[in-house]
């Protein structure tokens, strides 16, 4: 038998989701991006949970002597996302005032994301590894600043309310009695870890795209690195900024289709006034 508070939690979670909980969080820009999306949790909750996570994360990788060690690579990957950092403002015009933040984690693994609000972290091996050129570092940057833009992760934990309305994850989000630490903890876990759907993923390369190109980096840069991720996952598991990602070929493909829209903006964000 469904005990009363289960049923509350149901009917809460109901109520939220037909009160409006579809809704566009950004522009489509030039590439065309503007789905609606499941939105049960706040964008202050996700910005609190991210600096949270964040601040965890920094401080792990401090202990461990891995936190910003090459300071050429950190002056170069802030440089890069400084760029592209107001151009977002093409799909939401208050994201250019987020609290960014770029950090560089020396190790050998293939990751780099971009946290709600803003909170960027890059993996040295990335960079090391594929040899990335300063285009390439564009769109690994923008397609996770994409992934932010769009709330990916918080549509992500509203699926989870909606489908465990009732238990503790979906109670806590909602303030049903569970502590912060409990809210902190779960937004660690979502963020650090979170593996977005193919679609969220072929949104994201759309969106970084356009904001590379307007950003003044070559959007060609694109075809060189996947083929570079490519050579990567060859004979073993993939890197961790491939995962749950459509085929290497198919994004190719969709980039290919896409330099004809976003290389004029390239060409213009190059031109002097």
């Amino acid at each position: 038998m469904i005990t009363l508070r289960f049923a509350a939690a149901i009917s809460l979670c109901l109520s939220v989701l037909a009160l409006g909980g579809c809704e566009t969080t950004t522009a489509g820009g030039a590439v065309g991006a503007d789905r609606s999306q499941l939105m049960l949790v706040s964008s202050e909750q996700m910005d609190q949970m991210s600096a949270q996570a964040y601040t965890k994360l920094k401080a792990d990788a401090s202990g461990k002597g891995a936190l910003n060690q090459d300071q050429a690579m950190l002056q170069r990957v802030r440089t890069i996302a400084g760029r592209l950092e107001p151009q977002t403002k093409t799909f939401r015009p208050e994201a250019p005032g987020w609290k960014w933040e770029v950090n560089v984690i020396t190790s050998n693994e293939l990751n780099a994301f971009c946290m709600p609000g803003g909170k960027i972290m890059v993996y040295s091996g990335l960079i090391n590894q594929l040899k990335l050129t300063d285009d390439e570092i564009a769109i690994v940057l923008g397609h996770e600043i994409a992934h932010a833009l769009r709330e990916h992760s918080r549509n992500h934990l509203s699926q989870a309310m909606a489908a465990q309305a009732g238990i503790g994850l979906g109670a806590a989000l909602l303030g049903l009695g569970q502590g912060s630490a409990d809210v902190a903890g779960a937004g660690y876990e979502a963020l650090i870890a979170t593996r977005f759907s193919r679609a969220d993923e072929t949104e994201a390369d759309r969106i970084g795209l356009e904001l590379t190109a307007r950003a003044g980096y070559d959007p060609r840069a694109g075809v060189t690195l996947w083929q570079k991720m490519i050579s990567a996952s060859q004979g073993g598991q993939p890197p961790a900024f491939l995962s749950s990602h459509p085929t290497e070929a198919s994004r190719v493909q969709q980039i290919q289709a896409l330099l004809p829209t976003v290389m004029p903006l390239y060409d213009a964000a190059r031109r002097p006034g």
